[in-house]
């Protein structure tokens, strides 16, 4: 497998360099024919690689692009999602290069060089990975599992769309497993499975003073400037200890044994490396975990943006009549993100001055979600990253969130692996994002190899 690879290498980086060329924001209206227009590519590709079906399906939003190779009826299906939206490339100016004007540099985590581009990691090259896996395979003779593509243009703003497209669509997405890589290994060294996501609630929040902006100088002081009173109130979100200060917050939490704590912490980072990655001298979070424990199973609470009043070049005295935050809260299980949005709600209502108006809106959400490490599917890929990486992958919980994964098994029953092969030094969401060379083609190779074992572990599952 991995001469084939290194036989295709150039034609596969070309294909995912013209990929990363298309603006496909979904957040943007403006951006929506170039959205349109990826879904197209996307379709192209799943008839290049051997797909017999390949059908584009539109949504109230952006499409959805499916394909399926179905070899036989007896064998497992594998069904692989991934989204071929982006996040906006804003703030430009501080791109080295423009963010969709792919190019390829070398790097000290990247020695065999990266690929700069909006999309290089998240989700676009990781996606790619599993078309290429899948093309080797058909053109080798040696695909032996049916496999079945959703790919879809709106997991940047929360797959608003998805869900009704996956309950209309139930009997034809029926799968044995399902494979997504959106997450990531620590090293090329140390590979890593996610066996874990966090959940996400994601809020705005307004609070409204006075009828009109004012002049500071004959109001200040005599009224509730919105600011103000929104930067009390977000202070007062944690308490001293960095915990979220929020009545019934962790009332569902799920507290992991320690014999998983000190095992998750003893493949955990190099908290210097961790700091020095991102500019940093010192962590903050909550007290009494690792930066690994605060990151992966521990819930939190960020202020992800915030505004009002005069923002522009030179001074204008005014007292702003609104002031507003963005804020996200990744939950760990058995969080309901729903219920965690209300208690936010709640909280942040109760919580204003007198002399100003909070508006609440929660934008979207979803469930945290644990995968099994006994399963056929673990097993299979725990054989194929060791073939490749020559070493035993760790099983880890990731602190991201990917909303779609505990629904699709709410609605179609199966479980999800996630076999992502990103760093978390390769800046998604933000600006010079990029995706290594060689985590792509070991991606590629890792893939290919899982179906092999995977078919093979299910064969013996069967009497």
């Amino acid at each position: 497998m991995k001469k084939l690879i290194q036989n295709q290498k150039e034609v596969f980086i070309n294909q995912l360099l013209e990929l990363l060329k298309i603006p496909s924001i979904s957040a943007d209206p403006q951006y929506k024919d170039e959205v349109k227009k990826t879904a197209e590519w996307i379709k192209n590709a799943l008839n290049d690689i051997g797909c017999t079906t390949v059908k584009i399906y539109e949504t109230e939003g952006h499409p959805v692009v499916y394909g399926e190779i179905l070899v036989s009826e007896s064998a497992p299906t594998v069904l692989v999602y991934g989204h071929y939206d982006v996040q906006p490339p804003d703030p430009l100016e501080l791109w080295d290069s423009p963010p969709f004007e792919p190019i390829i540099k070398k790097t000290d985590l990247h020695p065999n060089g990266a690929i700069f581009a909006r999309g290089a990691c998240d989700d676009k090259g990781q996606m790619f990975m599993h078309l290429k896996a899948i093309e080797l395979l058909v053109k080798n003779k040696s695909l032996n599992s049916n496999v079945k593509f959703v790919i879809e243009g709106e997991e940047e703003v929360g797959s608003d769309h998805l869900e009704k497209f996956i309950t209309d669509h139930k009997s034809m997405l029926q799968s044995d497993i399902i494979l997504i890589s959106d997450t990531g290994i620590n090293s090329i060294q140390n590979p890593a499975i996610t066996t874990g996501l966090r959940g996400l609630s994601y809020m705005e929040v307004t609070v409204i003073g006075p009828n009109r902006d004012l002049h500071s100088g004959l109001y200040g002081g005599t009224v509730a400037n919105p600011i103000n009173v929104l930067c009390d109130m977000i202070a007062s979100l944690h308490d001293q200890n960095r915990k979220v200060n929020i009545s019934g917050f962790y009332d569902q939490v799920v507290e992991i044994s320690e014999q998983e704590l000190q095992k998750m912490n003893e493949n955990g980072i190099d908290e210097k490396s961790f700091k020095d990655s991102i500019g940093i001298d010192a962590v903050m979070g909550e007290k009494g975990y690792t930066t690994l424990d605060r990151r992966s199973i521990r819930p939190t609470l960020d202020v992800n943006g915030i505004w009002g009043g005069y923002t522009g070049e030179g001074a204008k005295t005014v007292i702003p009549n609104k002031a507003h935050a963005k804020i996200s809260m990744r939950l760990v299980p058995d969080q309901n993100w729903k219920d965690i949005s209300v208690l936010f709600e709640k909280h942040f209502k109760a919580i204003a001055p007198a002399g100003v108006k909070v508006e609440v809106t929660t934008h979207h959400g979803g469930g945290s979600y644990v995968t099994p490490t006994d399963s056929v599917a673990y097993k299979a890929a725990e054989k194929a990253y060791q073939q490749v990486f020559g070493v035993v992958p760790h099983a880890k919980r990731d602190g991201g969130s990917i909303p779609i994964v505990p629904m699709f098994e709410k609605v179609l029953g199966s479980k999800t692996l996630l076999m992502g092969f990103g760093f978390d030094s390769d800046a998604i969401h933000s600006p010079n994002e990029h995706y290594g060379i060689d985590n792509f083609l070991k991606g590629i190779e890792t893939i290919a190899l899982f179906y092999p074992h995977f078919t093979a572990l299910q064969k013996q599952l069967k009497p």
